[in-house]
């Protein structure tokens, strides 16, 4: 796992990784203190693909242990990915519930993400 730094003040670490490196909240817990202790961000960006589809599947409840990490631990994520092909209700209603709040986000590109992130200063 690599990281890059973006935003106004280099303040949001952008995940670069083959691999999922979101899978329950050990593992994210683990990506909030790595961040943390190699960037000093508190605001990331991980694309779709390295969290595991678990995730989205709320049943589970995944997410919101998951998420719940990131709030506690007062850091934002954006998730850059196309969730165009979700047809569950319940997510579709999380996604734009998440995006209208102030920590969590679900957008379709780093561009996105960025606007998102580098708004709460």
């Amino acid at each position: 796992m690599k990281y890059k730094l973006l935003g106004n003040k280099n303040d949001i670490a952008l995940i670069i990784s083959d691999e999922i490196v979101i899978k329950d909240t050990k593992s994210a817990l683990d990506l909030i203190a790595t961040v943390q202790y190699e960037t000093d961000c508190d605001k990331i960006i991980v694309y779709k693909s390295c969290v595991a589809d678990d995730f989205f599947v709320l049943s589970t409840g995944v997410a919101g242990e998951i998420l719940q990490k990131f709030i506690n631990y007062c850091k934002k994520i954006a998730i850059v990915g196309d969730y165009s092909k979700y047809t569950s209700k319940p997510l579709k209603d999380f996604i734009y519930e998440s995006n209208n709040g102030n920590s969590i986000y679900f957008v379709p590109s780093i561009e996105e993400a960025l606007l998102k992130l580098d708004r709460d200063k």
